[in-house]
């Protein structure tokens, strides 16, 4: 076996009362991928910062190329050559690509003046070291999250990283971008870099990990290779429980009347001529690749992306959509895949975030809506969705990924949506929240509402949608029904679609 790298014995840390390790240990040898999976709260967020010298343990050790530590600094893990690269990347996203590459370099050497050809030296040797061409003078705030990502590995190599923790690092990408960064883990691995891939996404460990490592509340649960071990099995160690799959169970009558109707709309270069029809009681899934339109399209269906050409009816009638207002008014509501920017107020209360839509409906003659009321009313669709929270006044950020979801949700279901655009409405949320979320989904079909389920996440639009439509180069090209099309055949079909030159 390869020389091992980086090893933690009996780590355990706690917040108060509250346990967030409890004798954890793991190891990581040269050129090896090890995973390490676990629900929110589970702990891999502290130990993250434990090897990274932002947490101090209260017990255990640490060992890195064989040397033995009782606590590391920040600047210490840095010098040691481990590396972080967290879901936001730690990039300025006002500066350029160059200086974002250079800048460690730049700093650590002292110059008080800015050397541009300096600055693009270093910049190509870093692209240069995972073959990758990227604009130096691109301001990185545009880039997408893929190129974003890039720089961020590209950075963590100049710094002569010999461990590289990857937080979370696919929850953004499509699936095409997703197979580009496992080739280059597998070009990191063959030059002796070890990999702490941190992730929630178990259909993306068996095709990664050398090693898997699951925590449950705070405890490491399993520690084994990959071979053999199957998701339901991850999912069961995640939890404590047997995760069901999420399986339509309403049927969509044929000669139902459309509660949604959309007649060739067009957006100037994102898409066109798109026609589809969805009914009560419907959950119709949207995909394609990054650039296919999808997201787009969601964005002008609520109004934020007004489209420029073509027709949208709700329940029959013809309506004008140019703002997000109209949008709700006629009954249309937007969970976007982005809920901490787009979908919640996260320094305001829980309550205050569930009330925004129905503030106008419940409010007096004059305009005034009395504190009790909207604490009622939004107590009442916390407590239908579940949220977990041990108050309804404590911020919005306070709350669990899928929790801050069920948030989101819940701010459209009280304002009576009749139709709900989710946009990814399971990214980024552990196994266990997205079991729950898939549940809930279900029910708000069963209940009579129109669902447009825009994602890329394979095993969900094939076990929750009555049809799926795959778009391409900003156009509808394929439509599937509800057991004509397996995980497999779906994504050979978006395969396909990147070779027929899908953008």
């Amino acid at each position: 076996m390869a020389e091992e790298t980086l090893r933690v014995e009996h780590i355990s840390k706690r917040f108060g009362g509250v346990i967030a390790l409890d004798d954890v240990s793991l190891s990581l040898h040269k050129g090896e991928t090890c995973c390490l999976v676990g629900e929110n709260g589970s702990g891999k967020s502290t130990l993250i910062k434990i090897i990274s010298g932002v947490y101090i343990p209260d017990e255990g050790d640490i060992y890195i190329n064989g040397y033995h530590y009782k606590k590391l600094t920040p600047i210490e893990s840095i010098h040691k050559g481990i590396q972080v690269i967290y879901q936001d990347f730690s990039l300025f996203p006002n500066l350029t690509v160059a200086e974002n590459i250079a800048i460690n370099e730049q700093l650590a050497s002292g110059k008080q003046l800015v050397n541009r050809k300096e600055i693009n030296r270093i910049a190509k040797e870093g692209l240069t070291k995972i073959n990758v061409s990227l604009p130096l003078d691109a301001i990185v705030d545009i880039l997408s999250t893929a190129d974003r990502q890039l720089i961020a590995i590209i950075k963590a190599l100049l710094a002569n990283a010999r461990i590289i923790i990857m937080d979370e690092p696919t929850t953004a990408l499509t699936r095409k971008e997703i197979e580009s960064l496992f080739k280059l883990i597998a070009d990191l691995k063959n030059r002796g870099i070890g990999i702490l891939f941190v992730t929630h996404k178990l259909s993306e460990v068996t095709e990664i990990a050398d090693r898997v490592v699951i925590l449950r509340n705070g405890r490491k649960v399993m520690d084994r290779d990959p071979v053999g071990l199957d998701v339901r099995t991850m999912g069961f160690y995640m939890t404590g429980r047997e995760i069901e799959a999420g399986l339509i169970t309403s049927s969509v009558g044929e000669s139902a009347t459309p509660i949604f109707r959309v007649k060739n709309l067009s957006l100037s270069d994102s898409f066109s001529d798109v026609s589809f029809e969805l009914k009560p009681r419907e959950i119709l899934g949207i995909t394609g690749l990054l650039g296919s339109g999808r997201s787009a399209l969601a964005l002008s269906l609520f109004g934020a992306l007004p489209a420029d050409s073509g027709n949208i009816f709700v329940e029959g009638k013809e309506v004008k959509i140019k703002s997000t207002k109209d949008a709700a008014r006629y009954g249309i509501g937007y969970v976007p895949d982005d809920r901490i920017r787009e979908g919640l107020f996260l320094d305001q209360s829980i309550s205050d975030n569930v009330a925004i839509t129905f503030i106008d409906r419940l409010a007096n003659r004059i305009g005034f809506l009395g504190n009790r009321v909207k604490v009622e009313e939004s107590d009442r669709w916390i407590k239908q969705l579940d949220i977990k929270t041990p108050s309804a006044e404590l911020p919005a950020k306070t709350l669990s990924g899928g929790n801050q979801q069920r948030a989101v949700l819940a701010k459209w279901i009280a304002s009576n949506s009749k139709i709900l655009v989710l946009n990814g409405p399971t990214m980024g949320v552990d196994v266990g929240a997205k079991a729950e979320i898939h549940k809930l989904i279900l029910t708000l079909a069963k209940q009579g509402m129109g669902i447009l389920l825009i994602s890329d996440d394979i095993p969900e639009l094939v076990q929750l949608c009555h049809r799926i439509l795959l778009m391409r180069s900003g156009r509808i090209v394929k439509e599937f029904r509800y057991g004509d099309i397996t995980e497999q055949e779906l994504n050979a079909e978006l395969i396909a679609t990147s070779a027929a030159g899908g953008k």
